[in-house]
């Protein structure tokens, strides 16, 4: 007789041989119960060699036998999530450090994090899945120091001192890294590694030779602290070399990163590999070049071909441990993003698509919009009183530009507000008539054809001269000229037989015709938001090597984004092509402008820069600017004239100056009513400003680095000793100082108190009362004084900040604590880091030049 007990056994008998075969066909690394680096290497010991190879280039293919997915490691998320359509477009790094905000700093990432999920969630199952710009590994932030306003991509900073730069970093990377215990929201990328900061022209073959206190006292703290604090997940080594050595191969560098415990992976800047044999000369080819990347503790090279890994390996160069030690931190990095795991196990994967450019996440991007904006100067004409005023001029370059709003890397908005969108919308209810004209442009600049101010083309490379089946290869491009590539065309891309498609996003200025000339060898088609606009693809018989010239002409609208996409193909071994364009003639009638400046009863002048003239390695040939960068940081002459033409007319004038650096304008200073500087204030800086004009919202901002008077008083680009740069070092008499900016009302400073804290930090406290009749914020600032016995060369250095809001007569206690990492000097005769002995200063103010408190500790 069969009892249920013994049924029960028969059966269990029976399944327990199909439960051990279940269980064995769960890999290890898909199993969740298992630690994490247990799983990593399961998954290495199922990988080919060749397989591996092709993690380690930002373009993978994926290895679907196993579920790793076709991936790219290069997106970008400077100020929202860039390069990848429509998205909420804060204000532009430099406008976030300006905030001093870290708590805000630390919400707006966050919020950039959401919506890369949002996005990342939104490709699955469509062409973007996996493609670059569409992936959660952000090369953001760039912590560099702005060191000199001249160089263009100083607006991607956080400005020029070490301290602040590492609390928004530090903020930032939390934020969009997430808090989750087992997963990150998305992956957050420390750059550029290190001492970086231009020129942007030498930035391929350049070598920085800092002093040594330099070194570790300005240029690396943000690293440093990125690292240990936040825990980046990625650093991206520099173009330039360090003290003889590209930064690529450093062993100062990697040993750093061990020394501080970082366990993510490292990725080179894009191109920067080449670099080791088109410019350093440091390989013979691409292979030594990889050889020597991955034996410094490379793991990830933006472009390039991965079959030279396979090579070296089978010519011994590199072995099978080499390989497996870089791939071991990229698959780490897709473990901690959820790419082996249950979809119902990792919470972002819950975040919709609807999350990205959400009205909550535009309410914030106008919160910092706000806080960026620095009030430098107010002779009582703000805020603005409309019952007074009938009707005002709104002119200038930037008063009706989207690029001047969202700087580079940076994504699309979906409904910008130019300065003078804000300004209409906030007056003309009231009654206020706002005339605009255009008036000039930033600069002179030549009637010709000109490489087109795009941040990059990307090109995807055929090895066939149809543009079919898979890319070979991609780069980006900048500018969109292929015979300019100092490395001629990328590896593994045959020399005949090619085609090329680049890509990219268009954006207008002005309302006009636009005229598009192609030079080259080939065919070529030219698209304008995917429409044909040019069709040369057939080259005349007999002439299929001969250069050639085609021109296309096309109306577009202004502040208009988009897509440009230009196709290339040739079979005889001369690839040459150039795109460039010749923008609408701005209409120089300065009579017309002045006449509607003096129908008015305020002009507010709106100018500055813009990041199509200063920005990241690119062909500018508006006067004063090269490849990027400045050449002279006073406001330009055509600019500057026009002010005066302006101010002639006797009406009252607001300078609202939008730029992402420095500018020196002492006229403006002298003869403006009130200067603004909006940085690139993003999607919504049009509102912002008009709220600060109208007295709608109180401004707070401060400056995050030095404005000087005139390039004379900065000292040589290509040095990058601090002697005499930054508010710490500078002992002349700046335009406007680190820190500084006004408020509608005013604050009062209590009694300092300081007290040195078991841990080698200092508590700082005081009271700040708010003495004026409007409710506002204050950016209470500490900074530090080594003894002068020992560190002369130190003017002051900042070493706690806070922002408070203070309502009209409150009175707050403010705590700051400096960590003792803000007091360490580095000491050349030890060769480490000390905290001088002797008397400190501390003193705390509204600037580093209005410092109203002090205290002193004895170390």
């Amino acid at each position: 007789m069969t009892t249920p007990r013994s049924m029960s056994a028969l059966i269990a008998a029976l399944l327990f041989p199909a439960a051990l075969l279940l269980a064995e066909d769960v890999p290890a690394y898909r199993d969740v119960s298992k630690p994490q680096a247990v799983r990593i290497q399961d998954l290495i010991s199922r990988m080919t060699l060749e397989e591996k190879a092709s993690m380690m280039t930002n373009s993978t293919p994926g290895v679907p036998r196993l579920g790793i997915p076709k991936y790219d490691w290069w997106s970008e998320a400077l100020h929202g999530v860039a390069n990848a359509g429509t998205a909420t477009v804060f204000p532009q790094a430099i406008g976030l450090a300006a905030m001093w905000d870290d708590s805000l700093q630390g919400e707006i990432a966050h919020v950039i994090g959401v919506e890369g999920r949002a996005k990342f969630n939104g490709y699955r199952g469509t062409p973007q899945e996996g493609t670059i710009f569409h992936g959660l590994t952000f090369w953001s932030p760039n912590i560099n120091i702005f060191r000199d306003p001249r160089w263009g991509r100083g607006q991607e900073t956080y400005g020029e001192d070490p301290f602040l730069t590492a609390r928004l970093g530090v903020a930032f990377v939390r934020g969009l890294q997430g808090d989750d215990k087992d997963y990150l929201l998305a992956s957050a990328c420390a750059k550029h590694f290190a001492v970086h900061s231009g020129p942007e022209s030498l930035r391929h073959n350049f070598d920085v030779s800092p002093s040594e206190a330099d070194l570790r006292e300005i240029y690396l703290p943000a690293f440093e602290a990125l690292v240990r604090e936040a825990h980046v997940e990625v650093v991206m080594t520099a173009y330039n070399a360090l003290n003889g050595t590209p930064c690529s191969i450093s062993p100062l560098l990697y040993g750093l990163l061990k020394e501080w415990g970082f366990d993510g992976h490292v990725t080179s800047d894009c191109g920067s590999v080449d670099d080791l044999v088109h410019t350093y000369r440091r390989a013979a080819n691409h292979l030594e070049a990889n050889v020597l990347t991955t034996r410094a503790g490379m793991n990830v090279r933006c472009g390039g071909d991965t079959s030279t890994f396979v090579q070296a390996v089978r010519t011994g160069q590199l072995s099978d441990a080499d390989i497996d030690h870089r791939v071991y931190p990229l698959l780490r990095t897709m473990f901690r993003l959820g790419f082996f795991d249950p979809q119902d196990r990792v919470p972002f994967n819950a975040i919709a698509p609807s999350e990205n450019d959400s009205k909550p996440h535009g309410d914030l991007a106008l919160k910092a919009a706000r806080e960026s904006l620095v009030l430098l100067k107010n002779d009582g004409i703000l805020p603005l009183a409309p019952k007074k005023l009938q009707r005002i001029a709104v002119i200038g370059p930037n008063a009706n530009s989207v690029p001047s709003l969202v700087g580079n890397y940076n994504g699309q908005p979906s409904a910008p507000i130019t300065v003078l969108t804000g300004l209409k919308a906030a007056l003309e209810p009231l009654g206020v008539q706002v005339a605009y004209a255009h008036g000039i442009d930033y600069s002179t600049r030549p009637d010709r054809f000109r490489p087109i101010p795009q941040p990059w083309f990307r090109g995807d490379y055929f090895a066939n001269p149809t543009l079919s089946g898979s890319p070979v290869a991609q780069r980006t491009e900048r500018p969109l000229c292929l015979s300019c590539n100092p490395g001629g065309l990328p590896p593994g891309v045959p020399e005949a037989g090619i085609s090329v498609r680049w890509t990219g996003e268009l954006q207008t200025t002005l309302a006009g015709e636009y005229q598009f000339q192609i030079r080259g060898r080939g065919g070529f088609r030219l698209y304008l938001d995917d429409a044909l606009v040019l069709d040369a693809w057939v080259p005349p018989a007999g002439d299929e090597a001969r250069e050639r010239e085609v021109t296309v002409a096309r109306v577009l609208p202004d502040n208009t984004s988009l897509p440009i996409r230009l196709e290339y193909a040739q079979g005889h071994g001369q690839s040459s092509v150039v795109l460039e364009w010749k923008t609408p003639a701005v209409e120089l009638h300065e009579a017309e402008a002045l006449a509607v400046a003096k129908t008015a009863d305020l002009i507010v002048f709106v100018g500055g820069l813009s990041a199509q003239l200063e920005g990241e390695e690119m062909a500018v040939d508006y006067d004063g600017f090269n490849g990027g960068d400045r050449l002279r940081i006073e406001l330009p002459q055509l600019q500057q004239r026009f002010l005066e033409k302006l101010h002639a007319t006797g009406k009252p004038m607001v300078f609202v100056n939008l730029s992402g650096s420095a500018v020196a304008f002492p006229w403006a200073k002298e003869n403006a009513n009130a200067v603004l500087q909006a940085w690139y204030p993003g999607q919504a800086g049009g509102t912002a400003v008009a709220d600060v004009l109208l007295g709608t919202y109180n401004p707070a901002g401060r400056l995050p680095l030095t404005f000087y008077r005139a390039t004379e008083d900065l000292p040589d680009f290509q040095n990058y000793e601090m002697k005499g740069r930054t508010y710490r070092y500078f002992k002349g008499a700046p335009l406007y100082p680190f820190g500084h900016g006004l408020s509608y009302t005013t604050f009062a400073y209590g009694e300092l108190q300081t007290k040195r804290l078991p841990d080698g930090s200092v508590a700082a406290s005081l009271t700040v009362t708010n003495r004026g009749d409007r409710d506002g914020d204050e950016v209470v600032q500490l900074y530090a004084t080594p003894p002068a016995e020992t560190h002369p060369r130190e003017i002051v250095a900042l070493c706690g900040f806070r922002r408070v809001h203070l309502a009209k007569g409150e009175a707050q206690k403010v705590e700051l604590i400096v960590p003792a990492s803000a007091l360490r000097r580095w000491s050349d005769a030890e060769k480490a880091f000390q905290v001088p002995h002797g008397s400190w200063t501390f003193q705390a103010g509204a600037s580093s030049a209005d410092l109203r408190q002090k205290a002193t500790l004895t170390f």
